[in-house]
């Protein structure tokens, strides 16, 4: 591939304006100019300022290769890393010194990524190529996840792909031996690259088509804090939770547990939905925050439940806006759950939230969600239904060719792919995207010296008053930023 594919070029816009006026209102009674009463009712420092919208990315770019081929791949990456198993890690948008894992540093909520800071390690404005090899070979292939932050207000967003340029680069002996003889002095490479796109939903680097509940018959516990400092979100967690359970479809079941001063199994598994919904809006919020005990309650349900199935899928949604009792307790009851086959996901639900705890006891750091917000739960809870409903979904698949064709199209992502038809993005909201390529080991030697050079970004365009985004490419009533 050639050695300057521009596959970002970020330009930001953003509106602000602002407005002021004090409005003064006095009354007074009295006699003469003596004034007996006096009264003043104002409205100050009055300020209306346009909202804004921001496309923030992060990545993180891998290859596979075979061993011994660092120290070329550092030519055009210098920091590349050999992982293993001719793998090789070729760059990452930048992350702060402390963050050790860049699937913490995308699923975490350690950093804001929407604020000013940010811009030091995210891509906001530059141009940068994520893939610049030139010794590619069949057999090798590569792969970046991009992290997607809409930053301030709800967007639609859609993906842009362009071949830029092919070449034959000449034609080697084998190459014109290849197949009854290359010719016909045109490029290869673009039809034998075989691409797929996806959502990434845990962020990892893998595509995963399949959900846990196309496996296998799904059992899972809905366990929920319903300690005294849920009773501003309790409301809240219960639509949230309601909206989860109507996702199921039998033969998949559910339980409901609570847990505050101790645990309660207020619904044990069953696929009488509405009785798991009716047990969680019973909720209140009052007492302790016992979270070991609601995680063995849930655990013994899933295992030796009287509805329980062996070889079912086991899944934990577990949800939390504080510190538990006994972190010691509630890890060394994770880790009993897990070790049992269990998969735990965790929500740490506010500021008040021990995030990193919750993310330490999940399955995986992509199990770890955080809303930030109660009214972020709708959106989390819906993240991972995908997850163990339904797998991952491709955006495109097929050759290099085809699928940048599809991505000129600039077909519009779905921020909710549990809802129907396509949804907006919430604002401050992240979503990862999974990008492949792969030279098939059956590819001959037709694509020798062949090389190309594609781009493909993102484009987000506010969602309020725009019943039909991307219409026009001139649209100017709109704040749009852009990264192809």
């Amino acid at each position: 591939m050639d050695d300057n594919p521009k596959l970002y070029n970020t330009t930001r816009r953003q509106i602000l304006a602002g407005m002021g006026a004090v409005g003064l209102a006095s009354a007074g009674a009295g006699l003469g100019t003596t004034a007996y009463f006096s009264d003043t009712e104002s409205f100050e420092g009055n300020n209306l300022q346009a909202g804004t919208l921001d496309l923030k990315l992060d990545y993180k770019s891998t290859y596979v290769g075979g061993a011994g081929r660092l120290d070329h791949i550092r030519e055009h990456y210098e920091d590349a890393e050999y992982l293993g198993e001719g793998r090789y890690l070729l760059d990452q948008a930048p992350t702060p010194d402390e963050e050790e894992a860049w699937e913490d540093h995308v699923t975490g909520e350690e950093v804001d990524f929407c604020s000013p800071e940010a811009d030091e390690y995210l891509v906001n404005g530059d141009d940068m190529p994520i893939f610049t090899l030139d010794d590619v070979k069949p057999g090798d292939s590569g792969e970046v996840t991009v992290s997607l932050h809409i930053c301030d207000n709800p967007a639609y967003v859609r993906m842009l792909g362009e071949l830029v340029s092919e070449s034959e680069n000449g034609q080697t002996e084998p190459e014109l031996d290849a197949e009854g003889e290359d010719t016909d002095d045109v490029s290869e490479l673009a039809d034998a690259i075989d691409v797929r796109v996806w959502y990434d939903e845990d962020c990892d680097n893998v595509y995963e088509p399949t959900g846990t509940g196309q496996q296998q018959e799904l059992e899972v516990a809905l366990v929920s804090d319903t300690s005294g400092s849920m009773s501003q979100e309790i409301g809240d967690l219960k639509s949230a939770a309601n909206n989860f359970v109507d996702n199921l479809s039998s033969p998949d079941e559910a339980a409901a547990i609570s847990f505050s001063d101790g645990a309660s199994l207020d619904q044990a598994l069953t696929t009488n939905y509405q009785a798991v919904k009716d047990a969680i809006n019973l909720y209140n919020a009052n007492g302790g925050t016992d979270m070991e005990d609601g995680i063995a309650v849930a655990e013994n349900e899933l295992l030796n439940g009287s509805a329980a199935t062996t070889g079912a899928s086991k899944v934990m949604i577990l949800l939390s806006d504080g510190e538990p009792t006994d972190e010691d307790d509630a890890e060394d009851a994770a880790d009993s759950a897990k070790d049992a086959g269990i998969r735990l996901f965790t929500i740490a639900l506010g500021n008040g939230a021990d995030e990193a705890f919750l993310e330490s006891i999940a399955s995986s750091p992509g199990d770890a969600f955080v809303a930030p917000d109660p009214s972020d739960l709708d959106t989390v809870y819906a993240e991972i239904a995908q997850i163990v409903l339904e797998g991952e979904q491709l955006i495109a698949e097929g050759s290099l060719r085809e699928v940048l064709a599809e991505l000129e199209e600039m077909p519009v992502l779905d921020g909710d792919r549990a809802e129907e038809g396509i949804q907006c993005y919430p604002g401050n909201t992240t979503q990862c995207v999974g990008f492949e390529w792969e030279l098939p080991w059956e590819t001959g030697n037709e694509v020798q010296s062949d090389s190309v050079t594609f781009n493909f970004g993102f484009e987000a365009e506010q969602c309020r008053h725009n019943d039909e985004p991307f219409v026009t490419e001139t649209e100017t009533e709109t704040d749009t930023q852009t990264a192809a």
